[in-house]
């Protein structure tokens, strides 16, 4: 019942545009970008009715490689972002900032950045001080992994649970506070 409901939501957020720029940017297999509708506080996902996030791999923008057991055993927040997109040069900066604070209690961060050539999503980072790594998905194929929930629109948030669970979703720029907010209940939700 939650995904067909969690699918319509995605559906009725892709097929709305959003002329004022507030929203995210949807990435379709044929290349377009569109602006969609976001989900200003997002969607917490209640701790009994969370499912298994996905399994990927890829490359890291510093030409490492990596997996997605490298997040297990820890909260960890998945963004999903691209040089090109205006949200996301007001988000980085702030999910560095989030990082900063939590990377000690053991948060990890992980960008997935897509549709940028490595050379612009390296000066990306660079250019916002961003020290949390991003695997380089220029074909999103990372993204369909999580086609159960809206990472194809850009940009996206996923946090994930120490069990590796899916715990919230958010289409659209994360504001500071809300995404404190998860974190602070899965945080205390580990004890």
């Amino acid at each position: 019942m939650r995904r067909g409901l969690l699918g319509a939501l995605v559906g009725a957020l892709l097929l709305t545009g959003c002329a004022t720029g507030d929203g995210a940017v949807d990435v379709n297999n044929g290349g377009e970008f569109r602006f969609v509708q976001g989900t200003p506080a997002g969607e917490v996902i209640p701790s009994g009715e969370r499912a298994a996030a996905p399994e990927f791999s890829g490359t890291l923008l510093d030409g490492g490689d990596f997996d997605s057991t490298e997040l297990d055993g820890g909260i960890a927040v998945v963004n999903f972002w691209g040089s090109w997109c205006a949200p996301c040069r007001v988000e980085s900066p702030e999910f560095q900032e989030v990082y900063a604070e939590v990377r000690d209690r053991g948060v990890r961060f992980l960008g997935v950045n897509v549709k940028d050539t490595d050379q612009l999503a390296r000066a990306f980072e660079d250019s916002f001080g961003i020290e949390f790594p991003s695997v380089h998905d220029p074909r999103g194929e990372v993204a369909l992994a999580f086609r159960d929930y809206p990472a194809n629109a850009i940009p996206s948030t996923i946090v994930l649970d120490a069990q590796g669970r899916v715990a919230a979703v958010y289409t659209g720029a994360v504001a500071q506070e809300d995404l404190r907010a998860v974190l602070d209940l899965l945080l205390a939700e580990e004890g």
